[in-house]
């Protein structure tokens, strides 16, 4: 394992205030970014030249947004409310809602849906050519934290350590459920760019790597490992590991925790790559590129630590760092 020298990394100007929920590269972009923040605003930011090009609005703290092409973005959050945004025409429209806070926003580029998930413990897919067109709902029994698509597959977890698994071609049932390999909360999931299984993290430094084909003996591959874990002066402080984001090439992932760091993991050799340097404060949201020679590291203090009276609270911020084969692909 390495320690990553400092490569060329950069702020992100005029970021917001208020932690960053997501930040996600489009499916085939290198450059246009978004952001969504509790500040209740959703960015589009062209990192190659660091401009702002696009903010828009909604009325509560955003939790999550994506891309559906490189004009048009969707978002969810406090408000309830599922937005897409027209770049080029810098029009907005409501497509739908739920009853509950929309805890995700992903684009099924499948079946052509977008596809959110919520606290009111349901899954939504809507009609991307068409507003209030809720195709289908479907019930996750409890609260959606996290989820993430995996080719025609939609991987999901819940509250009390839950993991659903949907195909997108047959909504009429779940094809699995499990139970978290982690004793603690799920906080993110993240699938396989070759679609062969998932990561996911909990709020107590773990990770564990899982595979979708049931087979007795491919089961017998997952496994799950200690992460984001500080020794300081004889004492292990354990942090949530908050962000997971993979290598579109190399099948390699990122993962992003509450005490600053970035590790990059070989997840098929059990191997840790490489460390980058400690960030600011928590790490919220990861994202690669599209290429995967840029990652996206989103930094925002969450309150988790209670920090020292009158010291002021790190500032939120997004990094941009230019990425080397030596730092993410497997030895």
């Amino acid at each position: 394992m390495v320690f990553a020298e400092a490569q060329t990394e950069f702020k992100l100007k005029q970021v917001a205030e208020e932690p960053i929920s997501s930040v996600k590269f489009g499916a085939h972009s290198n450059q246009l970014l978004l952001v969504s923040s509790w500040d209740s605003t959703v960015r589009l930011y062209d990192v190659s030249a660091n401009t702002l090009r696009h903010k828009y609005n909604h009325d509560a703290p955003v939790l999550d947004c994506c891309f559906q092409d490189a004009v048009h973005s969707y978002s969810g959050g406090l408000d309830n409310t599922l937005k897409s945004y027209d770049f080029n025409t810098t029009t907005e429209t409501v497509i739908g809602s739920h009853s509950e806070a929309i805890r995700c926003v992903e684009y099924a580029s499948e079946i052509n849906a977008i596809v959110t998930g919520s606290w009111d413990a349901n899954i939504k897919l809507w009609d991307s050519r068409m507003p209030g067109s809720c195709t289908g709902t479907y019930n996750t029994a409890d609260k959606v934290y996290t989820m993430s698509l995996c080719g025609e597959k939609l991987v999901v977890g819940t509250a009390k350590r839950k993991i659903i698994v949907w195909d997108l071609r047959n909504m009429a049932y779940p094809s699995q459920k499990r139970e978290s390999s982690l004793k603690y909360q799920t906080r993110a999931i993240r699938c396989f760019p070759n679609k062969q299984g998932f990561v996911l993290s909990s709020i107590e430094g773990r990770v564990a790597v899982e595979y979708l084909d049931r087979n007795p003996e491919i089961q017998k591959k997952k496994y799950a490992f200690k992460c984001h874990r500080i020794k300081e002066d004889g004492l292990e402080r354990i942090y949530p590991v908050n962000a997971i984001s993979f290598h579109s090439q190399y099948n390699t992932f990122a993962t992003g925790g509450s005490d600053g760091y970035v590790n990059v993991w070989d997840g098929f050799n059990k191997k840790r790559l490489c460390q980058f340097h400690r960030y600011n404060t928590s790490i919220t949201s990861l994202s690669f590129s599209q290429n995967g020679t840029v990652l996206a590291i989103a930094c925002s203090y969450l309150h988790e630590m209670e920090a020292p009276p009158s010291t002021p609270e790190p500032e939120t911020a997004v990094y941009i760092r230019h990425v080397t084969d030596q730092e993410t692909k497997p030895k």
